[in-house]
């Protein structure tokens, strides 16, 4: 009797950042709208004492938002890194290849006037990147964040079409 085997992937996504930046609504959002596509998720949230200001990060390809953060959680990953340049100025020089920069701060202030929005746009980069459904992605992060839609929808999009998050490339 034969048995068919199920080839299984399992993909681990880490946000990291300080407190304030969204780091645990990106993770709802992609959490979410893994589980409306049939997949399986689960989603660990932790964040220091003092919410505003202190270390947070969303475990679900890991993605810095800090300097600090990126230095404390580098070595828990072991695929492809998303950072934001702006705050992360140093990347370890062992594995450039794995490094994608996405300068999200920069843009949300340049097009969007506003930098809290920068999260939507690193969201848009890793949705590309992870090769995830964008179309599911939009609904999702609407049902999710309850006003500046508009915004949002502007800033995903952003992050989607950047020219440097080009393909699949999560392992």
């Amino acid at each position: 009797m034969e048995t068919a085997t199920v080839a299984r992937t399992r993909t681990e996504i880490l946000i990291s950042g300080f407190g304030g930046q969204g780091v645990i609504r990106m993770g709802q959002i992609l959490g979410l709208a893994a589980i409306k596509q049939g997949h399986r998720v689960t989603m660990l949230k932790s964040h220091g004492t003092e919410t505003r200001g202190g270390y947070v990060r969303a475990q679900i390809v890991f993605v810095a938002f800090s300097a600090p953060a990126y230095k404390r959680f580098y070595d828990l990953c072991r695929g492809t890194i998303l950072y934001d340049p702006e705050l992360v100025e140093e990347i370890h020089p062992d594995a450039p290849e794995r490094h994608v920069m996405v300068p999200a701060t920069a843009l949300a202030k340049e097009r969007l006037n506003n930098v809290l929005f920068a999260n939507m746009i690193m969201l848009g980069a890793l949705t590309r990147l992870a090769g995830m459904d964008y179309a599911a992605m939009k609904p999702t992060m609407l049902e999710v964040i309850p006003r500046f839609h508009e915004q949002n929808l502007a800033a995903l999009e952003l992050g989607y079409t950047l020219p440097a998050v080009t393909t699949p490339a999560l392992t």
